[in-house]
């Protein structure tokens, strides 16, 4: 059910599509409070930033465990390439890694290989922070986290554009998602930015086709809530609802045209 997502049912539901499209969070102001209080909304997931975002090992890992609090999934975007951060951030208790940049095959093992245990990947043996949230033995945990957390390759240049069937084909690639801003700076060769178009609306409807052949996950950066909307009719299985500063102010720019608006009268 949106809203309500249980941290266990969070894989579960990007592979099956039964979710009817989650709608998670995103967070850059690298504030483990910020999760707490947007975990509070009817969010399904939140997603922390570490690309463009700033934040650190230490505060994505108290971000964890504020979004595992309120009973909300967290997964993670890494920074371009630190995949060494991704298995450390999996550790930690993430349900699981946005990787930008993935376009190649190559890209794509590279992600498997950090977050997925033998016999997909090389994951190593470290995840305490994780047993504690999930409550799991580590038996259990290891048969099951190839499964429960999840590896989600970004597609948003013309080669990762041009490989999508490749990189959804390896082993260990849960899903992809989708930076219609980077795709729509890449396809213009850098000439807009224009994430919002019919022109891309075609391109983001073939990635999901590519999708649904592969029997992967697509997920997908909705710059407000409008277009959010028009994704998950789309048929898109995770949306982002535009990012944390935009909402923070479109709130505060509302609340004071609301408080002029009464002064006035």
């Amino acid at each position: 059910m949106p809203g309500s997502t249980a941290i266990n049912d969070f894989s579960k539901l990007l592979r099956s599509g039964e979710g009817g499209g989650l709608i998670s969070a995103w967070i850059g102001i690298p504030d483990p409070l910020f999760v707490n209080h947007l975990s509070q909304e009817a969010f399904d997931a939140v997603v922390l930033d570490m690309q463009h975002g700033v934040w650190d090992m230490v505060a994505a890992a108290n971000g964890i465990g504020q979004g595992r609090l309120a009973g909300k999934p967290v997964v993670a975007r890494i920074p371009v390439g630190d995949f060494s951060t991704a298995s450390r951030l999996l550790d930690a208790g993430a349900s699981g890694i946005i990787a930008p940049m993935i376009n190649s095959v190559a890209d794509a093992d590279a992600l498997v290989k950090a977050t997925k245990y033998p016999p997909l990947g090389e994951r190593s043996w470290g995840p305490t922070l994780a047993m504690n949230h999930t409550g799991l033995a580590a038996t259990t945990y290891l048969a099951t986290a190839n499964m429960e957390t999840v590896a989600i390759a970004m597609i948003e240049t013309r080669a990762a554009l041009e490989a999508a069937d490749d990189i959804l084909g390896v082993e260990g690639i849960d899903g992809i998602f989708i930076g219609p801003s980077d795709l729509s700076i890449a396809l213009s060769n850098g000439a807009r930015l224009a994430p919002d178009t019919a022109e891309m609306d075609v391109v983001l409807k073939q990635l999901l086709d590519r999708c649904r052949v592969h029997g992967k996950f697509a997920c997908i950066f909705g710059s407000n809530g409008e277009r959010a909307g028009q994704l998950l009719k789309m048929g898109f299985d995770l949306v982002i609802a535009g990012a944390d500063t935009q909402q923070l102010r479109a709130g505060a720019a509302n609340a004071i045209a609301t408080a002029r608006k009464g002064q006035a009268g």
